[in-house]
């Protein structure tokens, strides 16, 4: 079993992170975990970043939750997503999370003034920084090292 990550202490793991080629994946699993585990803090599972896994896969949250909660390990979790949904390539899968991982939301009108707001917050220059960047600094000052 996958150790429960306590996101009431610390940040999940990073979106960049890639679990058998996939970005976000180990974050999301973190996630679910902490949810299932009562120990989310301020995180949320089945999000609209989880989603752009989901989606991309063609699986639901409540049915990734589903395997997580029977304490399936990162590597049952690797192998449920890659038997579950649309069936992606090696090169598909890299493709995917290089671009989900260059994913600016700046540019992205729907989310413009979001996106401006929370790197306003987090003191970064929003036309500069991908949703990775945005995610990892938020990630840095609610869990700043000692």
């Amino acid at each position: 079993m996958s150790p429960i990550a306590d996101l009431t202490r610390q940040a999940p793991r990073s979106p960049r992170l890639r679990l058998g080629g996939y970005a976000i994946l180990a974050r999301t699993a973190d996630k679910g975990r902490a949810t299932l585990a009562g120990k989310s803090g301020e995180y949320h599972f089945d999000c609209p970043v989880d989603n752009i896994l989901f989606g991309f896969k063609g699986v639901k949250g409540d049915e990734f939750k589903k395997v997580l909660a029977a304490g399936t390990p990162d590597a049952g979790v690797l192998a449920w997503i890659n038997a579950h949904g649309t069936a992606k390539t090696p090169e598909e899968i890299k493709a995917w999370s290089d671009q989900v991982e260059a994913l600016r939301p700046y540019g992205n009108p729907p989310q413009k003034e979001w996106f401006g707001g929370e790197c306003a917050r987090l003191k970064i220059d929003p036309t500069s920084t991908t949703l990775f960047d945005y995610l990892e600094e938020d990630d840095r000052q609610t869990f700043p090292r000692k």
